[in-house]
């Protein structure tokens, strides 16, 4: 087979339309179209049944990209090998983590690892979604979980809670909450308990909301309620690794939090030995420790 066909084919049966596919690989929709009409010809066979809504894989179809896709695998793991220098960090790192932790602690700190290795390029993805590591849809990620694949190499960093904080200038009129039944007279702000987030987070939320709270607001990410929090809008719901950034925010009912949710680095089994992984690992390592030390002295832990 030919293997331009087979990367065209590829990348038109994982964007499913040769529209997608071709901005992609920058080719006009027809040069996509004759490539895979090619390959079809070729195999003697249809690959994509099509319709107006895009193109569907045939069984035929889904077993060719059942291929491609183990082979497109293998060449990126061997790509990122073959960049990877003995003695110096450079090239791309991509990484995936939560809109939140991606935002409120990682962002702040990667002037440190840019100081330390000027030639490595971060490609940060914030998202909810749980990208697909042994795919190469990033190469590390940080994640409110324990990753489930049985292929990558994983490590628990920290743990997070949920915590009640507010402003002063607000508590300072609105009061200070003394039980929970109190919340009553304040706005709450949590993020959305539809949204994609951790169960712990989710379950403070109903659980708050038993109090009958007439004013609520609802966000879709932390970084959101965050700054809702911060503009005196009310007391939001946020994890504790806020305050490090935001010293002004103030707890509130220290009773109440959430049950620990665990952090954890994982990154695939064949970039073990990447010098970029390596370099990316030790520096969140050792930012944690730093973290760990300042929340103990200012009795935030």
């Amino acid at each position: 087979m030919d293997w331009d066909k087979l990367r065209i084919f590829h990348a038109v049966a994982d964007a499913g339309s040769l529209t997608h596919a071709g901005d992609t690989l920058h080719l006009s929709q027809s040069a996509v179209s004759r490539q895979v009409r090619a390959l079809e010809e070729s195999l003697n066979t249809t690959l994509f049944h099509r319709h107006a809504r895009g193109l569907i894989l045939t069984e035929q179809g889904e077993l060719l990209f059942d291929a491609t896709r183990a082979m497109s695998k293998r060449l990126d793991a061997a790509s990122a090998r073959i960049r990877d220098s003995e003695e110096e960090v450079f090239g791309e790192l991509r990484v995936t983590t939560t809109l939140g932790f991606g935002t409120l602690w990682l962002a702040p700190r990667l002037h440190k690892l840019y100081a330390k290795y000027p030639d490595l390029n971060i490609d940060l993805m914030l998202e909810e979604r749980v990208l697909d590591l042994p795919m190469r849809e990033a190469d590390a990620a940080i994640r409110m979980k324990e990753p489930s694949q049985a292929d990558l190499i994983r490590k628990r960093l920290m743990s997070v809670r949920m915590r009640l904080y507010a402003t002063q200038g607000y508590l300072d009129a609105k009061g200070m909450p003394e039980i929970a039944a109190d919340l009553s007279n304040h706005r709450l702000i949590a993020q959305n308990m539809g949204a994609t987030q951790v169960g712990a987070s989710s379950a403070l939320t109903q659980s708050l909301m038993t109090n009958d709270i007439p004013s609520r607001l609802m966000v879709n990410n932390y970084f959101g309620v965050l700054q809702a929090v911060l503009h005196d809008l009310g007391i939001g719901i946020l994890p504790n690794y806020v305050v490090e950034e935001s010293p002004d925010l103030v707890r509130v009912l220290p009773e109440i939090e959430s049950a620990e949710v665990p952090v954890y680095l994982a990154y695939p089994e064949e970039l073990r030995h990447s010098k970029r992984i390596q370099a990316f690992r030790d520096f969140v390592q050792e930012e944690i420790l730093i973290h760990r030390k300042l929340m103990k002295a200012q009795g935030k832990v």
